[in-house]
């Protein structure tokens, strides 16, 4: 009989670094949508919610139930530019905002220019979205990411957002969301905790929480794919499917917040996922459009009764 196992360490997470930024990249032209598909929001941690059970066919239809979940806040966020991309390439970017938060983390212009009709050779639009932390007394300076939009009149729903207030509220379509965004960095750490590996025995010489061979003696070098101690966390993940069991437009009454431990109080908008979020809380995140939406995530049907912070 033989004795198979698959490997240690998904080849798919490669190198195991430190991200390089807290929100990552997103490829826009998979993700389906109207307007906006993506919006900048914190973590401000997780509860348990006592919730009933409304999905068809479910084995515990009617009854009440006790889930995680995660609260996000949303403060409003403003367009710095519109870029213009042509064959999946950007080709021209304006400048539209030079308000003074952005004196933080870039370089600002005295006078910007808001017109847009002048570039002509594009088949793609995106949006440089910036958020304004300090309206939920997190920090100061703000978080910028592209936005992906969606639509036929692309050019058209940008103008109507150039220096004006956007809210969660313009972006909430749906009730599945992907999250995007960074693990909780946990610094050097061995192979045990990095991949998995096996302890060896107890009487072992050369270490117990240690490989048991670093590789042959040719090639004449450690190969990558030897598992060794190195970064854990701070780490880009997608998380897909989360369902909205609710935000603060629906359940005024059911959720009475108290602050957070190491965030503090809710003061804007937020929403209550489902499950739990990669990250601490402050984390910033991108929620965004589902790219593959679940029929059995669709189907789910929770009431929420309350929540327990």
């Amino acid at each position: 009989m033989k004795i198979s196992r698959p490997r240690f360490g998904s080849l798919q997470f490669w190198p195991r670094k430190r991200a390089e930024r807290f929100i990552p990249s997103v490829n826009w032209d998979v993700i389906k949508g109207d307007g906006f598909l993506g919006f900048i929001a914190y973590k401000a941690g997780m509860a348990t919610a006592i919730v009933k059970d409304a999905t068809p066919k479910s084995m515990t239809l009617g009854k009440k139930l006790a889930v995680p979940v995660t609260f996000l806040e949303f403060p409003s966020m403003k367009i710095y530019s519109v870029r213009f991309y042509k064959n999946g390439r950007p080709m021209t970017e304006v400048v539209v905002s030079n308000d003074k938060e952005l004196k933080r983390i870039v370089k600002t212009a005295k006078n910007v220019s808001t017109d847009l009709d002048s570039v002509k050779d594009y088949d793609d639009i995106r949006a440089i979205v910036y958020s304004l932390p300090k309206e939920a007394g997190i920090k100061k300076t703000p978080d910028m990411a592209e936005v992906g939009i969606g639509g036929k009149d692309k050019l058209g729903f940008v103008k109507n957002y150039i220096g004006k207030v956007i809210t969660i509220n313009d972006v909430l379509k749906g009730d599945l969301f992907d999250v995007r965004g960074l693990t909780k960095g946990k610094g050097l750490s061995g192979p045990v905790d990095r991949f998995g590996i096996g302890l060896k025995q107890h009487k072992s010489e050369k270490g117990v929480r240690k490989p048991g061979s670093l590789g042959p003696w040719h090639p004449a070098r450690v190969i990558f794919r030897v598992p060794l101690s190195g970064q854990l966390g701070m780490f880009t993940r997608v998380h897909y499917n989360f369902k909205v069991l609710g935000s603060n437009i629906n359940l005024k009454d059911k959720v009475k917040l108290k602050p957070f431990r190491h965030y503090g109080n809710i003061t804007s908008s937020y929403i209550i996922l489902n499950g739990s979020v990669q990250g601490p809380a402050m984390r910033q995140v991108l929620l965004t459009q589902p790219l593959r939406p679940s029929l059995k995530q669709t189907r789910k049907k929770f009431e929420m009764i309350e929540a327990h912070i």
